[in-house]
């Protein structure tokens, strides 16, 4: 099968790797050099350096080339973040897509809109559309380390075809028909991510990361029911294990934000040290406006939002968590 993965990145590329093992695949980004080096020396050394680029992966900056390399039977991957969705999708509108499945986790910053909403604002209902997406590292997909994705559409032939295209020994894929609530799952353990991550870097213990976890798991349960979800997509790979892995992982970027934020270091510092901006502290503000709007109770992303964007000190955000009334589970 032709495959075209639309984002560069860590995990644009270590997806990209593993689906060359049985299909032929184009990677795009749009740092021109990048790509001819990644191209020349077969490896991605800009985003993922370290691991080789199989003989079946093209790397290009060219998107013409890569979007018409996934027409007719192939798939189109969108492996950017969510605020480069909208634009990827933009430039994709001139051809005549399919189909169009994403990595991306989070809500959009401004429409406070889930991935799928924006890709059917921008492309329209006729396209077949999914959210892949699960707990994940980029560097162990690249590895070829066991790995379990869901890939979630209304779109039975759709999910067909991506597990036809990425089910490998390495990498298992499973279907649902719940994309709000695959991609709410996704989203909000980022926040809590960073949650954990704080508690950790304040030395607050294992029991301390265990509570956040499960009450945290709480939160994104209501949040996925008030937008149309189902309960049970959260007992999956998508909700709890990509919470688990999210909020306990030395690899989890949003984690590493949560242990620098609880060493004092600022927003501006945290982004300059790793490079860019982890979803969900993008996430967090957007989610704190939505639970608002529809009346549903989330403290703990409450609580990170106002250490990221209020300037709440991280052990005060401890002890307004610690300081709320007992209540029945």
């Amino acid at each position: 099968m032709n495959i075209s993965v639309l984002g560069a990145g860590a995990w644009g590329t270590a997806l990209a790797i593993s689906l060359a093992s049985k299909n032929q695949v184009m990677l795009w980004g749009r740092n021109d050099d990048a790509m001819q080096t990644a191209q020349n020396q077969r490896e991605n050394t800009h985003y993922l350096p370290g691991y080789a680029l199989p003989s079946a992966l093209t790397a290009t900056s060219d998107f013409d080339a890569a979007v018409r390399h996934a027409l007719d039977d192939g798939l189109l991957i969108i492996a950017t973040s969510v605020s480069g969705l909208r634009p990827s999708l933009e430039k994709c509108r001139p051809y005549e897509l399919k189909n169009v499945v994403w990595l991306c986790k989070g809500f959009e910053e401004g429409t406070g809109l889930l991935p799928h909403q924006v890709v059917k604002q921008v492309l329209g209902e006729e396209i077949l559309a999914g959210a892949l997406s699960g707990p994940s590292f980029a560097q162990e997909v690249a590895q070829g380390l066991p790995c379990a994705l869901t890939i979630a559409s209304t779109s039975k032939a759709l999910c067909e075809q991506v597990v036809s295209a990425a089910h490998s020994q390495s990498l298992r894929v499973y279907t649902s028909d719940d994309v709000i609530g695959v991609e709410v799952g996704g989203a909000v353990k980022n926040i809590l991510a960073i949650a954990t991550g704080v508690a950790d870097g304040l030395g607050l213990g294992l029991n301390a990361r265990a509570a956040l976890m499960t009450r945290g798991l709480a939160e994104i349960s209501r949040l996925c029911l008030a937008l149309g979800g189902k309960l049970e997509t959260l007992m999956g790979l998508t909700g709890v294990g990509d919470l688990i892995l999210t909020c306990t992982g030395n690899l989890s970027r949003n984690r590493k934000v949560g242990l620098a934020l609880a060493e004092g270091k600022s927003l501006e510092t945290i982004v300059k040290e790793l490079g860019h901006v982890a979803e969900g502290v993008r996430c967090a503000q957007a989610v704190r406006a939505m639970a608002q709007q529809l009346k549903v109770e989330m403290p703990i992303a409450d609580a990170v939002a106002g250490v990221l964007f209020d300037n709440v000190p991280t052990t005060q955000m401890i002890e307004r968590l610690l300081s709320r009334n007992a209540k029945s589970e």
